[in-house]
């Protein structure tokens, strides 16, 4: 009498798996974890310095790699790259593909990695261009921590959204990182706390063309107010946003 609930499990369990490969079709059985080897073989990468080491424990370079479907092959700009840490990442993680590394001063930190990392190009240009002259079709552009610093200064930023959105390919990406202001706050705190509300990075980015494409909690923190600078938290966790934009 038993026999038919037994059976039902597993076909239900079989009709619930159908269900989802209709909806979500062959890439679901394929999440960004399968390609964690790629991403660990990354950040294992000699070429990366002790100071890129020290940072992965905030910064968590698989959960962005993983969150900016970084694949080997690719074309990226990273904008404001400073030292160079997100750009050595990139260029270990894309492999044959390129990386160019966007600072508008010269960088000798940037400099100093591209014996190790050939991939790797360095790039001096104004924000309000920032994409260098001749680069391919663009897969992807990453800002990592700095569009709020950006906002603080002369940069057309209207003109640099523009700029990147014509540079990436029709399905290209554009992932932002910064740190999280209160909601509403607008750009109110970009040079008090060094912090953006995330609404307005969406509004900014949307004016360009640009379409939230997805968004991820692994830098979120709950507890934290938003009411200091990040570095001067005192060791306890910072709120930052992540978002991925796409050019349709």
């Amino acid at each position: 009498m038993h026999t038919p609930n037994r059976l039902a499990r597993p076909l239900a369990g079989a009709l619930l798996a159908l269900s989802a490969a209709a909806l979500f079709g062959p890439a679901a059985a394929a999440p960004d974890s399968a390609v964690s080897p790629q991403y660990q073989a990354a950040i294992a990468n000699p070429a990366r310095t002790d100071d890129d080491r020290k940072g992965d424990a905030k910064r968590k370079p698989a959960e962005f790699l993983a969150f900016a479907k970084v694949r080997p092959g690719m074309k990226v700009l990273d904008v404001a790259a400073g030292g160079g840490a997100t750009s050595a990442l990139l260029a270990a993680a894309v492999g044959n593909g390129e990386v160019w590394a966007q600072t508008s001063k010269p960088s000798p930190k940037v400099d100093a990695r591209v014996s190790a990392m050939p991939n790797l190009h360095p790039v001096v240009a104004s924000f309000d261009n920032p994409v260098p002259a001749g680069t391919p079709p663009l897969d992807l552009v990453t800002i990592n921590m700095s569009y709020h610093d950006i906002v603080n200064t002369p940069t057309d930023r209207k003109a640099m959204n523009k700029a990147l959105y014509n540079a990436l390919k029709p399905g290209g990406y554009l992932v932002l990182v910064d740190n999280a202001a209160k909601d509403g706050s607008g750009l109110s705190a970009t040079q008090t706390l060094h912090r953006i509300d995330e609404a307005a990075v969406v509004s900014e980015l949307s004016a360009a063309g640009f379409t939230v494409d997805g968004k991820s909690d692994y830098l979120r923190a709950p507890s934290d107010p938003r009411e200091l600078p990040f570095f001067k938290m005192d060791g306890k966790p910072d709120d930052k946003f992540a978002l991925r934009f796409v050019k349709k």
